[in-house]
């Protein structure tokens, strides 16, 4: 076999290409993919060891990105600059470009998306109860992942030569046909973004909207569902919870009360006197009941009526409730010792037989 010498064997041209140029082609993709798995083995480690120790998280993302997006681009990045180094035939240069714009696309759309997400987990985590509120994330990224598809796969056709006019005027005319066919579910859609944003309510708030009133379970892309007092679920569109006059009785710091007390007709001045006393008395051993006021405000058809106005500091109805009954335990009690009576609702009756006129005085029903 004769020998064929280094100078000749190297400028050998297969495909347009001499040997050499292949040679040059293998020794920077080879030596590429040595650096960067040198890299990912030493200094990325150690990139991660140092921001494991840091406070913030943002370094810790930064490293997470090197690893998932970076080391792949400057993979494919090699690569590319390897086989560009050689003389493609026009078939596969058409080739080597198409999977360049997809690769290209598809990276800076999961980035975006990537991005996005993190940021909208910020910004819920930065809430009261954010962890529990994470799965309202979803909703929003669906509508996120298909707005950028979409528009990645615009700018990948017109990149690719196609002429992309004609699609976005398709998509024009066919997203109107589509929102006037269905405007009730992008209604219901549009305002999921405002309770996520705006915060109305969130998932375990006791809210009332109309005459339905329950615990909110889960905010949907299109309804939110409620777990009554009863406990059935009422599913409501989001558009009617934001359309309606919303009570949140999560958000009540302390709940107001107003009710009555009654006392006969006859009762001494004094002890009329001396009840806003007794009333102050009973409010200043509950530790959750701040008194506001206690007036005798009234002269009822069968009573004297005095107005009690109260504060719980605490939204809980069962907190309330039980304060509400130690209350009226000690009133009862305070009234027994001192001897006032309360008024029980009565109506006099005129009799009358022959000349007698006789007077009698009966409770009302």
């Amino acid at each position: 076999m004769p020998f064929i010498p280094m100078e000749n064997f190297l400028e050998k041209t297969y495909f347009n290409n001499t040997v050499q140029d292949y040679a040059i082609a293998v020794a920077i993709f080879v030596g590429g993919v040595l650096i960067l798995r040198l890299f990912r083995n030493y200094l990325l480690n150690r990139l991660r060891a140092w921001a494991a120790k840091t406070e913030t998280t943002i370094d810790d993302l930064m490293v997470t990105g090197l690893e998932r997006f970076g080391l792949p681009i400057l993979n494919y990045a090699i690569f590319y600059w390897a086989i560009h180094h050689l003389t493609l035939a026009g078939r596969v240069s058409k080739t080597v470009t198409i999977v360049t714009a997809v690769f290209i696309v598809y990276f800076v759309v999961r980035i975006i998306l990537t991005v996005t997400r993190k940021a909208l987990e910020t910004y819920v985590l930065r809430q009261e109860n954010g962890e529990s509120k994470l799965k309202q994330i979803s909703g929003i990224m669906i509508v996120v992942n298909i707005t950028a598809w979409a528009l990645g796969a615009v700018f990948l056709f017109d990149n690719l030569g196609y002429n992309v006019t004609t699609i976005i005027t398709g998509l024009g005319i066919g997203g109107i046909a589509i929102a006037l066919a269905a405007q009730n579910i992008l209604g219901d859609l549009f305002n999921y973004f405002v309770i996520f944003f705006d915060r109305p309510f969130e998932v375990g708030d006791f809210i009332v909207i109309d005459d339905k009133k329950g615990i909110v379970e889960h905010i949907g892309i299109k309804t939110t569902r409620l777990k009554s007092l009863s406990g059935e679920q009422i599913v409501i569109s989001n558009s009617n919870l934001t359309n309606s006059r919303l009570h949140n009785f999560k958000r009540m710091a302390e709940r107001r009360i107003v009710f009555q007390l009654n006392v006969v007709y006859g009762t001494p001045v004094e002890k009329l006197k001396a009840i806003p006393a007794i009333i102050k008395n009973i409010f200043d051993s509950e530790p959750l009941a701040r008194l506001d006021r206690v007036h005798f405000l009234a002269y009822g058809a069968s009573s004297l009526n005095y107005e009690i106005v109260f504060f719980v500091s605490s939204p809980d109805y069962s907190r309330y409730a039980d304060v509400h009954q130690s209350v009226n335990l000690k009133i009862y009690e305070a009234f027994a010792q001192h001897g006032i009576q309360f008024a029980i609702p009565a109506q006099t009756v005129f009799l009358k037989n022959g000349n007698d006129t006789h007077l009698q005085e009966t409770p009302s029903t």
